[in-house]
C-alpha cells in the first residue's frame, strides 16, 4: 500500500465524519479527526471481522467507548462493507436513522455494545474479555483453538476519569485478561478545556499499578508505531493500554487541540480550511475516493475467507471433540439444553419457610448442573447474596475455567461486565449485591435495558426487612426506580416457589434484563404459589370466599402478610381476594382480559401492601401501605410492627375501604 493511499484512507475517515457532523449541525468531530489513524491501523491490520456476517462467533470485538465519536465507527462500518449505506451516514443523528448520536447495539450492524455514557464501553469490554478467556479455557484444545477473539477498544480521557473504568481496570488487571487491548485517545482535552484543569495524574503509571501492560506512542498519526504496539500487546499476557498522544480535531487550523473541536460542528469555514490543510478536496461533501473504497472493501473478502477458515477448523474440532463441539455450537445459537429446567426444586408448604435469597441459592445450584454456560458472582457479598453454586470454581487468572466471579466491591463494574459477558455470547451471566446498591450500578442496568441485553441482576436484602443495618442499607425508593426503567423486568418473588419461576423467566428471556429482588428474612412457603403463574406478573393467589368484596395486593415478603390478613377478614365475614404481584412489567404485557380477571375494574376496594415507596401504585390502587420515609436500625420484626406491616393494620385499613 502506498503512503499516499494510506493517507487518503485515513483522511476519508476524518472528513466523512466531519461532513456528517456538519450536515447534522450536531455531533463530535474532534475524536474522529484525532483518532482516525489509530482506528485505521486497528481495523485494517488487526481486527478479525466479517462485514457480511457481523455475528460471526469467531470475530474480534471492537468497542468505541468514547461513544460521542460515533461517526468514526459509522465511517468504518460503511467503508468496510457493513449494511450501512452512505444515505445513513448522511442521515447522522436524525430520527429513525441507523446512525444515532451514540452507538446503539442492535440498531446498527457491526456495533457490538451501546456506548456514550463514559466508562460503560470500558467496563463492557472487560466483561467480553472475561467471556473470551473463560470460553477459550473451556473449549480450546491443543491444535484446535476455536476461541481466539481479542477485545479491542478506543477509550478516552473521559472514560478514564469515570469511576466505573477504575473499577473495571482494577478487576481486569487482577484477572490477567490478556485478550483485552485498549487504545487510549490521549488528546488532553475535555469539554471544559485542557485536562490539566482536573485530570493530571500519571495515567500510564496508574494502569501499570493495576497490572496492565502499558505502552506509549507520542505521535497519534504514526501508523507503524501503533501497529507495532498492538502486535506487542497481543503477545503480552496482561490486559494492555496503549496511550496514543493525539490532537483533537486534527487538521482544523483554528480549532484543533481545543475544546471547540470536541462537541460541535466545525462550521463550513473551518471545515473547508481543515480540508485545505490536509490536501482534501472541498467538494463534494462525503467524498470517498474510489481507490480508498476499494481498499476498505477488501475487508469483505478477507472477512469471508477468515470465517470460512474458522468454520473449517470448527468442523475439524467437532469431529475430534464431538461433545465439546456440540455444546459450543448450541451455545453460539443461544439454545438451552434439553430438560434444563426438569430438576428445579419444588418447595413444600412450610410456615417457617426460608429467605428468598436462600431459595435462590438452591435454585442456582440446580440450574448450574444443567446449564454449563451459567456464570456469575457477587460484589463481595457472596455469603449474603447466596450467589455461589456448589460446582463453581472461582474464575481467576490461574483458573479461567471457573464459573464464579469475585467482582470485589465494584458494583458498577460488575453491572457493565455482566453486559459484556452476555453480549459476547455463549454464556448466561448474573451478578449479585444488595438492592440498595443498585444505585451504584444503575447506568449499567440502563445500558442493559436500552440494548436488550439479558443480564440477570440479583438484588438481596430488598427492604427494611434486612433489619439492624439501618436506613443506609434499607432500600425504600429502589423498587420503584427500577420499575421505571423501560425494558427491565423487575421480579419480587413471594416465596421459594416463585423464586424458582423467577429464575426460569430470567434464563429464558434473552431480549430483556431481569432484576430479582430477594429477602434477607425468612418467608413462609405458601401452598398456592406452586402453579407456574409468576410469568403472568400478577395472579389470584386465593379467593377467600365467593364474590370478593375487596382485593389485597402485595409483592415479595408482604404476600404472606396479606394472606394472613385475608384469612382474618374472611373469618369476620368479608370475602377477600389475595393477589400476588411479583412483576408489574410482566403483568402489563398480559392482555386486557387477563388483567381484568385478576383486578376487575368494578372491584375498586383495593389495598396494596409493599415495604417500599408508594409512588407508582396509583396505577392499580389509591390505597397503599408502604414506606415514604427511611427505615430504622432494629430487628426486622420490630421495624415491621412500628411501620404498620402487621396483620392488624392491614385488616383495619382494608375495612376502611368498605
Amino acid at each position: 500500500m502506498t503512503n499516499d493511499l494510506q493517507s487518503r484512507a485515513i483522511n476519508t475517515l476524518r472528513f466523512l465524519s466531519a461532513d456528517s457532523v456538519q450536515q447534522a449541525n450536531s455531533g463530535h468531530p474532534g475524536l474522529p479527526m484525532g483518532a482516525a489513524a489509530m482506528a485505521y491501523t486497528l481495523w485494517t491490520r488487526h481486527l478479525r471481522h466479517n462485514p457480511r456476517n457481523p455475528k460471526w462467533p469467531g470475530r474480534d470485538r471492537f468497542i468505541l467507548s468514547g461513544g460521542h465519536g460515533s461517526m468514526l465507527l459509522y465511517s468504518l462500518l460503511h467503508l468496510t462493507g457493513y449494511d450501512l449505506p452512505l444515505e445513513e451516514i448522511k442521515n447522522f443523528r436524525q430520527f429513525d436513522s441507523k446512525t444515532p448520536g451514540h452507538p446503539e447495539y442492535g440498531l446498527t450492524p457491526g456495533v457490538e455494545v451501546t456506548t456514550g455514557p463514559l466508562g460503560q464501553g470500558f467496563g463492557q469490554g472487560v466483561g467480553m474479555a472475561i467471556a473470551a478467556t473463560h470460553l477459550a479455557a473451556t473449549f480450546n484444545q491443543p491444535g484446535h483453538e476455536i476461541i481466539q477473539s481479542y477485545i479491542y477498544g478506543i477509550v478516552t480521557d473521559g472514560d478514564l476519569m469515570e469511576g466505573v473504568s477504575s473499577e473495571a481496570a482494577s478487576l481486569a488487571g487482577h484477572l490477567g485478561l490478556g485478550r483485552l487491548i485498549y487504545l487510549y485517545d490521549d488528546n488532553h482535552i475535555s469539554i471544559d478545556g485542557s485536562t490539566d484543569l482536573a485530570f493530571t495524574e500519571d495515567r500510564a503509571a496508574r494502569f501499570e499499578a493495576y497490572n496492565w501492560h502499558v505502552q506509549k506512542i507520542e505521535d497519534g498519526n504514526d501508523v507503524e508505531a501503533i501497529d507495532a504496539a498492538i502486535r506487542i500487546a497481543k503477545a503480552d499476557p496482561r490486559p494492555s493500554l496503549i496511550t496514543v498522544r493525539t490532537t483533537i480535531g486534527y487538521g482544523a487550523p483554528k480549532k484543533q487541540g481545543t475544546a471547540k473541536a470536541h462537541g460541535e460542528p466545525l462550521g463550513d469555514e473551518e471545515l473547508n480550511a481543515a480540508k485545505e490543510n490536509l490536501g482534501w478536496p472541498l467538494e463534494p461533501r462525503f467524498l470517498i475516493p474510489g481507490e480508498v473504497l476499494e481498499f476498505y472493501r477488501d475487508a469483505i473478502d478477507k472477512g469471508r475467507e477468515r470465517e470460512i477458515d474458522w468454520k473449517m477448523k470448527f468442523d475439524a474440532y467437532k469431529r475430534i471433540h464431538p461433545a465439546l463441539g456440540a455444546d459450543l455450537e448450541r451455545r453460539f445459537k443461544s439454545e438451552l439444553p434439553k430438560d434444563w429446567d426438569k430438576d428445579l426444586p419444588v418447595f413444600p408448604v412450610d410456615e417457617k419457610g426460608m429467605a428468598t435469597r436462600a431459595s435462590s441459592g438452591k435454585v442456582l445450584n440446580a440450574l448450574s448442573v444443567k446449564l454449563p454456560e451459567l456464570i456469575g458472582g457477587s460484589a463481595d457479598l457472596t455469603p449474603s447474596n447466596n450467589t455461589k453454586f456448589d460446582e463453581a470454581g472461582d474464575f481467576q487468572k490461574d483458573n479461567p475455567m471457573g464459573r464464579y466471579l469475585r467482582f470485589g466491591v465494584r458494583e458498577h463494574a460488575m453491572g457493565a461486565a455482566l453486559n459484556g459477558i452476555n453480549l459476547f455470547g455463549g454464556l448466561i451471566a448474573y451478578g449479585g449485591t444488595f438492592l440498595i446498591f443498585s444505585d451504584y450500578m444503575k447506568p449499567a442496568i440502563r445500558i442493559a435495558a436500552i440494548s436488550h441485553v439479558p443480564s440477570i441482576f440479583v438484588f438481596t436484602h430488598d427492604s427494611v426487612g434486612l433489619g439492624e443495618d439501618g436506613p443506609t442499607h434499607q432500600p425504600i425508593e429502589h423498587l420503584m426506580a427500577l420499575r421505571a426503567v423501560p425494558n427491565l423486568v423487575v421480579i419480587r418473588p413471594a416465596d421459594a416457589n416463585e423464586v424458582a419461576e423467577a429464575w426460569k423467566f430470567a434464563i429464558t428471556s434473552r431480549d430483556v434484563p431481569t432484576a430479582l429482588a430477594l429477602t434477607r428474612q425468612n418467608l413462609p412457603t405458601l401452598a398456592e404459589t406452586n402453579r407456574g403463574l409468576l410469568s403472568n406478573g400478577a395472579y389470584v393467589l386465593k379467593d377467600f370466599g365467593e364474590n370478593p368484596q375487596l382485593i389485597l395486593i402485595a409483592s415479595g415478603s408482604e404476600v404472606s402478610l396479606i394472606y394472613k390478613a385475608a384469612e382474618k377478614l374472611f373469618a369476620e365475614g368479608i370475602a377477600t381476594r389475595v393477589v400476588s404481584f411479583p412483576s408489574w412489567e410482566l403483568f402489563e404485557k398480559q392482555d386486557e382480559a387477563y388483567r381484568e380477571s385478576v383486578l376487575p375494574k368494578n372491584l375498586t376496594a383495593r389495598l396494596a401492601v409493599e415495604a417500599g415507596a408508594t409512588l407508582g401504585w396509583e396505577r392499580y390502587t389509591r390505597s397503599v401501605i408502604g414506606l415514604d420515609h427511611y427505615g430504622a436500625s432494629a430487628p426486622y420484626k420490630v421495624i415491621f410492627e412500628n411501620f404498620g406491616f402487621t396483620v392488624e393494620n392491614v385488616v383495619a385499613r382494608a375495612k376502611e375501604l368498605l
